[in-house]
């Protein structure tokens, strides 16, 4: 970039990226005729961990031509550990985790703000609140995302309907808060962030989405190894807590 990135914006949208120099491009010029029609102001945090396919090189492209993109690049990989860097680096008063595929489009980003803006400390976006949809998902899929979120009612959080959808907002102070604490760098690292909000009483607001499935998720390419994986951190976010790991 040839310009000092944009501070004390209105809007930080946090972007992991693992190779994802296929799907970055589209993602990004999605986000910004978004943008350019919202009064409030942005910035896009791409944050690049370890990928073997030009993904970096992607990002530092994109962030080349707008001054509102900004490229990290970390040496490790896991998607909360590029999370939780994008969110510690971020300038925005609130703070948006945003898949690279888009499967919750950016003309949805106003709900999560709403909630903010009514006392909420963290809006979650929710494919299975009420008025919630999912489209073009396999049953296969849906099924086991349900087995597994049963299960994180039981062990993490009950009473959240959806804790793994990768559209998340937070006002700014609880992210810092809460990403500090965050221990886990692999996909558990959403129930754990949430987890350690409610320990610390923040206040969760579940927002119903439009979500698209994506053939290429990276979630399917592995869904078996990554759902025993979950489950492995489910149970280290209890150790963590009984630990005092949280406080």
């Amino acid at each position: 970039m040839t310009e000092t990135p944009p501070r004390n914006v209105d809007l930080s949208i946090v972007i992991p990226a693992y190779n994802e120099a296929d799907r970055l491009p589209p993602t990004i010029d999605q986000l910004l005729i978004y943008l350019d029609t919202q009064a409030w102001s942005a910035e896009i945090v791409i944050v690049e961990n370890g990928s073997t396919d030009g993904t970096l090189e992607v990002a530092q492209s994109l962030a080349a031509r707008d001054v509102r993109i900004r490229a990290l690049h970390l040496d490790g990989r896991g998607k909360g550990l590029a999370v939780r860097a994008g969110m510690l680096a971020a300038f925005g008063k609130y703070l948006l985790e945003f898949d690279a595929d888009a499967s919750v489009p950016a003309d949805q980003i106003p709900a999560l703000l709403k909630e903010l803006d009514a006392g909420a400390d963290i809006a979650i976006g929710s494919r299975e609140a009420a008025g919630a949809q999912r489209v073009g998902e396999p049953s296969h899929r849906h099924l086991m995302g349900r087995v597994f979120n049963l299960l994180v009612r039981w062990l993490a959080l009950p009473g959240i309907s959806d804790s793994q959808c990768g559209f998340k907002a937070f006002r700014r102070s609880a992210a810092q808060d809460l990403f500090q604490r965050q221990l886990i760098d692999g996909w558990g690292f959403d129930v754990e962030i949430l987890y350690i909000a409610r320990s610390r009483g923040y206040r969760i607001q579940e927002v119903p989405v439009v979500w698209y499935y994506g053939t290429s998720s990276k979630i399917e390419g592995r869904l078996v190894h990554n759902t025993f994986a979950m489950l492995k951190e489910l149970l280290v976010i209890r150790r963590n807590a009984m630990r005092g790991r949280y406080v």
